[in-house]
């Protein structure tokens, strides 16, 4: 029985023919293993590589022309350009070298601070007067701007700016150390 060629099996391959590729792919797939090895070092990638490389020859096999270069010729282009890309790739590194991840959380201590401020804050706030902490609150927490706050109030822009002046002097002295 004669073994068909790889133009043959090719031209089948085109055409959606399994048992076709199965035989090109066990034909060269040792050789195309062993260079992705060599180009890459690594035994893992070089498989890897090898199968996309099949992959790539069943999904355009009506690209190929054998008039223009034999199939191996083919196939060695495919494994040499992943190969290629494979190595301009960012590499692994161990799982030891990359550390500890950086914690985003601020430490207990700064917690414990943000908290007290937090608290100072709202009872200087508690103890302004309703429409100064009103002003305040839309202003700051609720970021309106001046003109929606002083609607809010039913107020002008210029009354609410005064009140807010106020406001925030206020919970400055509230705020501010005392000078013991």
């Amino acid at each position: 029985m004669i073994e068909a060629s790889d133009d043959e099996l090719m031209g089948r391959v085109a055409g959606g023919d399994a048992a076709a590729f199965d035989r090109l792919a066990a034909r060269h797939m040792r050789r195309a293993v062993a260079l992705a090895q060599r180009m890459t070092g690594n035994p893992s990638d070089a498989d890897e590589i090898a199968q996309e490389a099949f992959l790539r020859v069943w999904q355009h096999a009506g690209r190929w022309d054998g008039g223009r270069a034999a199939f191996t010729t083919w196939l060695y282009r495919i494994v040499m350009n992943l190969a290629i890309d494979r190595g301009r790739r960012p590499g692994w590194s161990p799982l030891e070298d990359a550390g500890d991840p950086p914690d985003e959380q601020p430490d207990a201590l700064t917690r414990i601070a943000e908290r007290q401020t937090a608290e100072q804050v709202n009872r200087a706030l508690a103890a302004l007067p309703d429409r100064q902490r009103a002003a305040v609150v839309l202003f700051h927490q609720e970021g309106l701007s001046l003109r929606q706050a002083a609607e809010i109030l039913t107020m002008n822009e210029s009354a609410f700016a005064s009140l807010l002046a106020r406001a925030r002097a206020a919970l400055k002295a509230a705020l501010s150390p005392d000078p013991a």
